[in-house]
């Protein structure tokens, strides 16, 4: 993995995310393809603080981007399988933790520690 302090435009952060966890969807599994487009999708919301760090990003395809809009990780985790879908909850587990060991590390990112700290008490405990 390239050095993290480098800022890598979002190109670049989708690749590296799909290199990552792999070539479908984190929320419904459909795999990347001419018809599905990948896209990156902050867990943590940029509106509730999140950084665009790879850290915070996971590839989603653009639709279940789009209707996940600001709905938290585990309100969106909850959706997707309420629909039948089997999103990649060990994904996003390891996603959010590495996104607390980052800000630990890096420092800042005040906004969005509590809201982080919060999904990954919640995300373990999603029926």
């Amino acid at each position: 993995m390239p050095d993290p302090t480098t800022a890598r435009d979002r190109a670049a952060r989708l690749v590296e995310a799909i290199l990552r966890d792999g070539d479908d969807c984190t929320w419904c599994r459909r795999p990347f393809t001419g018809q599905v487009t990948p896209t990156t999708d902050h867990l943590v919301p940029k509106v509730k603080g999140g950084p665009s760090w790879q850290e915070n990003e996971v590839a989603a395809c653009r639709r279940c981007n789009r209707e996940r809009g600001h709905l938290s990780p585990t309100d969106w985790l909850a959706e997707c399988e309420r629909r039948g879908w089997h999103p990649d909850r060990a994904r996003v587990t390891r996603v959010l933790t590495s996104l607390a060991d980052a800000i630990a590390v890096r420092g800042g990112q005040r906004r969005a520690r509590r809201y982080l700290a919060s999904q990954l008490r919640r995300v373990d405990n999603i029926d």
